[in-house]
Formats: C-alpha cells, structure tokens, sequence
C-alpha cells in the first residue's frame, strides 16, 4: 500500500503542533512539527508511539512498513528522509529507543 494510502489509516494529528523525541536521557534529539512536508511523519510516529509506546526497534521496523515507497527512497538517498533515517537507525539498532513528547496544538478563537 502506498505511503498516501497508509496514513489514511491512521489516527488524526490535527490537535498536534508537533512531536519532540527524546532519549534514554530525556533529552529532546528532535522535534517533528506539524506542517506541510511534516505531518506524514507526526501521523507515522504518534501512531508508533500509540501502539508501541515507544520507537522501539519493532515500532521502527513498522513505521518502515507505513512510509512504504519512501523508505526504499531513503535507503538510495541516505539524508534525504531524516524521519526515516532515524527509523532505519533504530531498526538496525545503531540508535536507541526514542521516547515521544506531544506538543498540543493551540487554536485561537
């Protein structure tokens, strides 16, 4: 199934503003926010962090599955996807289980 299908399937984000991931430390190693060329991956991770609590070595392998063509994209381009670089990384177990941090969107009235 293609990536635009997959998130179909997935929990809506839109009271989301972004998602920080954080290490064993609780450091935050990045922030993902939701906007255009982004919220593919907030979707993909809060659905992650739903099911699996945490991007464990299992969650990452199946957010891999979820980006479908644009994982293969980012193994050909390594720097190009750094949402699934990250993923590959924790699949292959060269970086460690990440923590996920919601940050809630506000609407002004």
């Amino acid at each position: 199934m293609a990536f635009a299908d997959q998130l179909k399937q997935l929990p809506r984000i839109s009271h989301l503003a972004s998602i920080f991931l954080l290490d064993e430390q609780a450091q935050v190693v990045a922030e993902i926010e939701n906007k255009p060329c982004q919220a593919g991956s907030v979707a993909v991770y809060n659905y992650l962090g739903q099911i699996y609590g945490a991007i464990t070595q299992d969650a990452a392998n199946k957010g891999l599955e979820l980006y479908a063509e644009h994982a293969e994209d980012a193994r050909l381009n390594p720097g190009k996807h750094p949402n699934i670089d990250r993923l590959l990384a924790i699949a292959t177990g060269t970086l460690g289980t990440l923590r996920i941090k919601h940050v809630f969107a506000t609407h002004a009235e």
